[in-house]
């Protein structure tokens, strides 16, 4: 049970400022941070949230401030000096070395000295103390690259927890797992409440924010807007505190009128260089008027198919579109072909794959269609013309700043998606394929998105959507596909099934197990990664 009352801080940051030439990212920032707590920060992207963790943890150093740990008064100059003071962070993108095993990983930076056969022994007595304790459960042998997500993420609590942290920062730690994955972090999370460590969650879910926290932080541009028990607020509460305006958390459409198919694919398969088959004979429909979602975890095939019908992949088996056949062979599949048919992409890869950073606005709003006649002035570029329809763009989608004129790399990252979406949306496709369409945006932004994909089905186009958020697959689509090792698991209706049924579909499994879900989930997985590896030779 979560401690509470009048304790010391386990960590206090008082007037905590720090700005990167004239962008203040921090600004005069206080929180309290209850010992034995799970303390979540939420707020839109640039809020400051990972600037403020980066302080804590001694990446950056505040222009003005207090750290206080334990209610001592503290300098972080490095990380060193944060795991000296007993901080540990996981990060979103693990820190681990992958032809390392669970143990090597652990000690590599606490070895005790020259020698590594003591500290080897020493850190396998305590690495099977703390998994027992903590129900982190890992054998400590296994090479770190041989493991799910799930498992690799336990390593990076167990580096931490070896350094004697008491106070864990996670950094979107749901991010890449799967509905189980994550429902077994959050048992290992309230685990070590229990026994007293103290939490900060930094993630974009409310849903966890509310299923997890005991407090909970809002930031907004820089600045500490409130600080509530998470008991006494609602998601839609903090949003409104997020943004600065109600946000409708849900999305708004009526029942869908599918029409006839407009993309039909037939036992598809897609080959990567280095030989390893990713999508395996798939058979999927879209008709106009829907939206048809693929769920899955990120590396199950679900891109290479974005990439085959966006053109920039060649595949066999048949796709038609409108009743006419695709060439897959590579020879004349390209993004021109493609959106000549009347398919548009936004991809999963907005910065590599949607815009060139260092162009301009309106350079990016022509990117792919710079042949489209209304552009065209005689032999020439209309740059007049492409500059006011990108403007037209920008007011209809709130691109904020409006300005044709900024380069790609100025706007945010919910604002160049809206540059992308808008691209996309606007040329009235008859299919549109869009990939993590609010990956990395804010909240705001999120409705404004969902809001623009719901009209452009109702309008009678088909959307194949892919995302790894399964909220967002529940609430957009009107028919969901599970992908799970490049085969399709299974169909469902959003109003009929619930995540845990999805989530045991991501993981492969199409029946209710005779054994604990996650450990079922867990074998799954590991097959998945042996299988991999023979076909890797």
């Amino acid at each position: 049970m979560a401690r509470t009352g009048a304790v010391s801080a386990a960590i206090e940051l008082k007037g905590i400022s720090k700005a990167f030439g004239p962008v203040q990212a921090n600004k005069d920032i206080s929180i309290r941070v209850i010992p034995g707590t799970i303390h979540g920060i939420i707020g839109e992207n640039g809020a400051g949230k990972s600037t403020l963790m980066s302080i804590l943890y001694g990446f950056y150093k505040a222009d003005k401030g207090e750290i206080f740990i334990q209610g001592h008064k503290t300098q972080i100059p490095d990380s060193q000096a944060a795991i000296a003071a007993g901080i540990g962070m996981v990060f979103q993108h693990f820190k681990l070395v992958p032809n390392f095993t669970v143990l090597e990983n652990v000690i590599l930076g606490a070895e005790d000295g020259a020698l590594l056969k003591p500290s080897i022994a020493k850190a396998r007595k305590a690495l099977t103390d703390l998994a027992e304790e903590y129900e982190l459960k890992i054998d400590p042998d296994a090479v770190v690259e041989t493991l799910s997500v799930g498992h690799q993420q336990r390593v990076e609590i167990l580096k931490a927890l070896y350094r004697q942290a008491d106070i864990l920062i996670l950094d979107e730690p749901t991010g890449v797992l799967t509905p189980a994955e994550a429902d077994q972090l959050f048992r290992i999370l309230n685990r070590l409440r229990e026994e007293g460590k103290t939490i900060i969650l930094i993630t974009h879910k409310l849903r966890e924010i509310m299923d997890i926290t005991d407090t909970v932080s809002v930031m907004r541009r820089g600045e500490m807007t409130a600080t509530v028990k998470t008991s006494e607020t609602s998601p839609d509460q903090l949003a409104e505190l997020m943004v600065g305006r109600k946000v409708l958390l849900r999305v708004d459409k009526q029942p869908a009128q599918p029409g006839a198919p407009v993309l039909k694919i037939h036992d598809l398969r897609v080959v990567d260089k280095d030989g390893v088959e990713r999508v395996k004979g798939i058979d999927l429909e879209v008709r106009a008027g829907e939206i048809l979602g693929i769920a899955g975890v990120a590396g199950n095939g679900q891109s290479e198919l974005l990439e085959v019908l966006g053109g920039f992949r060649a595949a066999t088996g048949t796709i038609e579109m409108n009743g006419q056949p695709i060439d897959l062979t590579g020879k004349h599949s390209d993004g021109q072909s493609r959106r000549a048919r009347g398919i548009a992409h936004v991809p999963e890869d907005r910065q590599r794959e949607g815009l060139i950073m260092d162009f301009h606005a309106w350079e990016n709003v022509a990117f792919g269609y710079h042949h489209d006649p209304a552009y065209q002035s005689g032999p020439l570029m209309n740059n007049a013309a492409i500059k006011a329809d990108t403007e037209r763009k920008m007011e209809k989608f709130d691109v904020r700043p409006p300005n044709p004129m900024l380069t790609a790399k100025n706007f945010s990252g919910g604002n160049q998606q809206k540059i992308v979406v808008a691209r996309e949306i606007e040329r009235n496709p008859d299919l549109l394929l869009v990939g993590q369409p609010t990956r990395g945006v804010d909240i705001g932004a999120i409705e404004f998105i969902h809001q623009q994909i719901v009209s452009l089905r109702d309008a009678g186009k088909a959307v194949l959507l892919v995302s790894v958020e399964l909220d967002e697959i529940l609430s957009l689509s009107d028919r969901v596909a599970v992908m799970f090792d490049g085969h399709v698991m299974g169909e469902r209706d959003p109003k009929q099934t619930d995540e845990k049924e999805l989530g045991l579909l991501m993981a492969g499994i199409t029946e209710m197990p005779d054994k604990p879900i996650i450990e079922a989930v867990e074998e799954q997985l590991k097959a998945k990664q042996a299988r991999e590896a023979a076909q890797h030779g």
